[in-house]
């Protein structure tokens, strides 16, 4: 008997990761390590560094529905080449940045190569691909992310830190963008080359289950008869999903977890050279909580697999928050471990469930859409949280009313994820589901 064969949608998986390691890790990760360099070559406050993370986020709030729509239209295999198409040019504009203003324009392209190519339209392909295991299949993905993300934030930390001797770094930031600039561009020449945007473009089901037609029929399945294989989902569209609690809470719950995210990416590596850490061990602690992360990205989708999905990410939602709570009382280094292990072991197994509830509440159908405009409250939050995080470590002196602010603000997005209610399937809807394998088999 021939051996199965790995399902595809398992190799896109750990695809989808690859393509988020080169396109949003040196962005958002990699912003601790760039912005106290930036700020020593500049002389930058916290607040004007702060505040270009904000404007991807007015970009993403923007653009969030637009990118949703692409997702669904030109597919995410088109979407991925345009992204990091725009990208390599973002990096090579941020090389030759000379003032703020070019500085701010560089990091919107960034944010429009990496929302255009990156994680609305690689999780609208992952949604087509699984169903039972779509938590899994998402946790995977951000899991080879992460992993990524521990060697390429050292890498850049190690290129880009200033020796105090001597006055030089290895390579400097703005070589170092340019390097960026080249991998991303490799990037787009070979990985959209093995992107499928549904499993019936390969004549496969979701979930890599067997199709129930006859031998003889030797075609690949419908969307329609692929989705009719599995049990019924909600399939809402947008309309109808917008009128539902569950979007609402889903997406604010969301944007407030994501706040503090955000102001760490931003700020944890101020905060901690100006308690006199090396961007070194800024580097470490980064590393630390991506390491800590990466298996609780693939076990926070087994675990939203297996319980309700709900409860899952208020835990996950809740001990990210706890770990930042614990370097606004002490900031000696034992405390930034701490911190590391329970944010990471938080925002990993919460990061899979943010994208994956939404797939189960709202179906395929309309997934991209529904994505993307579920993003537009969520980065209207986010626009503020890194400028709010800066402006008040400006005025006070330190980051600890900072991110004790965000900290609260975290645990309200944890309750708004347990109140999420799941919609009901539309008696109609319903009623055709059940009918279609019926249909599918007699044809």
């Amino acid at each position: 008997m021939r051996p199965r064969s790995i399902f595809y949608g398992w190799w896109l998986s750990g695809l989808a990761g690859l393509v988020m390691v080169i396109s949003a890790v040196p962005v958002f990760h990699g912003m601790a390590v760039w912005a106290p360099v930036l700020r020593d070559h500049f002389g930058w406050s916290a607040t004007q560094i702060g505040a270009a993370l904000s404007l991807t986020r007015a970009e993403g709030a923007f653009m969030g529905p637009v990118e949703g729509y692409l997702a669904d239209k030109l597919g995410t295999r088109r979407m991925v080449l345009i992204g990091l198409v725009v990208l390599v040019g973002a990096f090579a504009l941020f090389s030759q940045v000379n003032s703020l203003w070019v500085f701010y324009l560089a990091f919107i392209f960034m944010s429009l190569g990496q929302g255009l190519g990156g994680w609305i339209p690689l999780m609208t392909m992952l949604n087509h691909w699984f169903s039972r295991r779509r938590g899994t299949a998402m946790g995977i993905s951000m899991s080879v992310m992460t992993g990524g993300a521990l060697l390429v934030v050292p890498a850049i930390a190690w290129a880009i830190e200033v020796d105090q001797d001597t006055g030089s770094a290895v390579l400097g930031w703005r070589t170092t963008a340019l390097v960026i600039a080249g991998v991303i561009l490799a990037g787009a020449i070979l990985l959209p080359i093995l992107i499928r945007n549904r499993p019936h473009d390969m004549g496969l089901l979701p979930d890599g289950d067997s199709a129930d037609e006859a031998p003889a029929v030797r075609r690949a399945p419908t969307p329609e008869e692929a989705d009719a294989s599995l049990p019924p989902e909600p399939e809402l569209t947008v309309r109808q999903a917008l009128r539902t609690q569950a979007f609402w809470c889903i997406a604010f719950g969301h944007g407030f977890a994501s706040m503090i995210i955000l102001a760490i990416m931003s700020h944890l590596g101020i905060m901690m050279t100006e308690l006199d850490y090396s961007l070194l061990q800024v580097g470490f602690i980064v590393s630390l909580y991506n390491f800590v992360a990466l298996p609780f990205q693939f076990a926070g989708g087994y675990i939203g697999d297996r319980i309700p999905t709900n409860v899952a990410l208020f835990l996950f939602t809740a001990l990210q928050g706890v770990g930042v709570v614990l370097i606004t009382i002490d900031t000696s280094i034992y405390m930034f471990y701490v911190f590391a292990i329970l944010f990471g072991i938080g925002f990993g197994g919460r990061t899979p469930l943010t994208t994956a509830i939404r797939g189960e509440y709202f179906g395929r159908a309309s997934f991209g859409k529904i994505l993307g405009i579920s993003t537009v409250p969520m980065n209207i939050l986010l626009l503020i949280a890194s400028p709010m995080a800066g402006f008040m470590r400006d005025q006070l002196g330190d980051y600890q009313w900072a991110f004790l602010t965000l900290a609260i603000l975290n645990g309200i997005g944890a309750v708004l994820f347990l109140i999420a209610r799941k919609p009901r399937l539309p008696a109609a809807q319903t009623a055709s589901a059940l009918a279609a394998p019926a249909v599918a088999g007699d044809s």
